[in-house]
């Protein structure tokens, strides 16, 4: 048997009685008509618990949201304040080392005139001696030749004897060698004294230069003050400008910290234990898409995160389907059986619509929840088969083995037979495609209740920001055919399977 060869259509059918289930938790849920004051008053506690509760959170919420707002502006101000610091000191070293450099060139400045003036000293000092030796010559001359004139004045005293015309030759004599020894005690007066006054004029020439060095000296003094006191103006003028460069920098990290906090709802999901109460469903970042045909690799798709899941937590999981036609039994019936062994509780929430082999997902699932003006469709399996007459029983007797194990626990959750069922189905349609909105589809227990709201609390990330994720493997594409129709390709099938899928436009292909 291989059930997807091509092309004879059969429609497969088999009747299964199953007793009506004395009382089913949906249709006591829906035929119940009285409820007591007691559960009233408890369902309302229990609101107004959950509502006091859900203000709590937010408000810790809240106050969580300040402190990490005040944690971030305080360590920026930490960071910026250090990087203030850290600069302060460089720039005082800085300034220790060039004051260092300036005490040490200046120190030799004075060295060098100190050496210099030491110089100048000793050259006086030698001058002076000078002037001091050549002055002690000139009174020995002085003196010797003082003795001369006493010596002369004895040898006249000796010769007095002699004649007066001889005496008065040495007196006459006797009075030019004193007029010379005046005329050159005079000269020798005159050297001393103009000596005197250029030993004088040499120190003034010396004091002259050590007040021009002294004034240069204060005036290299003074220019390096300057220079100082503009380096410290350009230093301030720095420091100013980085302060306002840093403080600039700090507003636009704080704008782009406030940009990328904006692109986030900066709220965590919402686990609740109960997440449904009083027609709301809270759903949480446990959660599960399932759109568009099931087809090979869906089933994986589904049962790998909800094997994730339980590895995790035993919170709720939520599989969310928007727009499902059903597919694959084999597929489906894998989710189901994943949803039946899970250790964390399954939610099927189901938003537009969910036909074929998606419904039977929400009818087995133990806990489904369906929006008013959701769509439920329930049919018979129908499938094509290829093959001989004995071959088309043996396919016929597969589809009917499907249809027992899939389609009879609905129909038992339904308080149906398999067979009432059928029948069902064909009274609310000629084709046998049996739909129902939410409401009453609840009525009929394909899901055990009705929801007014549904809280996404896993979308806590701009979706604008966000790169969209990648469509999973069993996604199919959409095509055209040669009369510009649109379709889409279906896998083919592993044997021993069937397409539980609604497709009254041939969509499917």
């Amino acid at each position: 048997m291989i059930p997807y060869r091509w092309p004879v259509l059969s429609l497969l059918a088999c009747a299964l009685a199953v007793p009506l289930r004395a009382q089913s938790p949906a249709s006591t849920f829906s035929l119940s008509s009285s409820v007591t004051p007691e559960q009233t008053e408890l369902n309302k506690i229990t609101a107004e618990n959950a509502i006091a509760d859900q203000k709590t959170r937010k408000r810790l919420q809240a106050l969580n949201d300040e402190k990490e707002d005040l944690r971030v502006q305080y360590d920026l101000l930490t960071q910026k304040q250090k990087l203030k610091n850290s600069e302060l000191e460089a720039q005082l070293e800085r300034l220790n080392n060039e004051n260092r450099l300036s005490a040490e060139q200046h120190r030799r400045d004075l060295d060098a005139l100190q050496a210099e003036l030491e110089r100048l000293a000793a050259e006086n000092q030698r001058n002076r001696e000078k002037l001091a030796a050549d002055t002690a010559a000139l009174e020995t001359e002085y003196e010797k030749l003082a003795v001369q004139d006493k010596l002369a004045d004895e040898r006249v005293r000796a010769e007095t004897t002699k004649s007066t015309g001889e005496l008065q030759k040495l007196r006459v004599e006797n009075s030019l060698s004193a007029e010379r020894n005046k005329t050159a005690l005079l000269a020798v007066s005159e050297q001393v004294e103009k000596l005197r006054l250029a030993n004088d004029l040499k120190n003034e020439e010396e004091r002259a230069l050590n007040l021009a060095d002294e004034k240069e000296r204060r005036g290299i003094d003074l220019a390096l003050k300057r220079l100082d006191l503009e380096e410290r103006k350009i230093k301030l003028e720095a420091m100013a400008m980085d302060s306002r460069m840093a403080r600039l920098k700090s507003d636009l990290e704080l704008r782009d910290k406030r940009w990328e906090w904006k692109k986030e709802s900066n709220s965590e999901p919402v686990y609740l234990a109960q997440p449904f109460a009083n027609g709301r469903l809270v759903v949480s970042d446990r959660r599960i898409a399932l759109d568009g045909p099931i087809v090979t690799g869906a089933a994986d798709y589904v049962t790998e995160r909800i094997h994730y899941y339980n590895n995790i937590s035993s919170q709720p999981v939520f599989v969310v389907i928007n727009i499902c036609p059903g597919g694959s039994v084999m597929e489906g019936y894998r989710i189901i059986k994943t949803m039946q062994e899970s250790r964390a509780p399954i939610y099927v929430v189901v938003k537009s619509f969910a036909a074929s082999m998606a419904a039977v997902v929400t009818a087995m699932a133990e806990r489904s929840y369906v929006y008013p003006n959701a769509i439920i469709l329930h049919h018979q399996m129908a499938g094509m088969s290829w093959g001989n007459v004995t071959q088309l029983k043996e396919q016929l007797e597969l589809a009917r083995d499907w249809e027992r194990r899939m389609y009879a626990p609905v129909a038992k959750k339904m308080g149906l037979s398999l067979e009432d069922l059928r029948k069902k189905m064909y009274e609310k349609n000629s084709d046998g495609d049996w739909q129902e909105f939410g409401d009453k589809a609840v009525s009929y227990g394909w899901a055990t209740s009705l929801v007014n709201e549904i809280a996404e609390t896993g979308f806590v990330k701009d979706p604008e920001q966000e790169t969209k994720p990648p469509k999973p493997s069993f996604w199919l594409g959409e095509k055209t055919d040669e009369k510009g129709q649109r379709y889409v390709a279906l896998p083919r099938l592993n044997p021993f399977d069937f397409y539980f899928i609604y497709n009254p436009d041939r969509y499917y292909r």
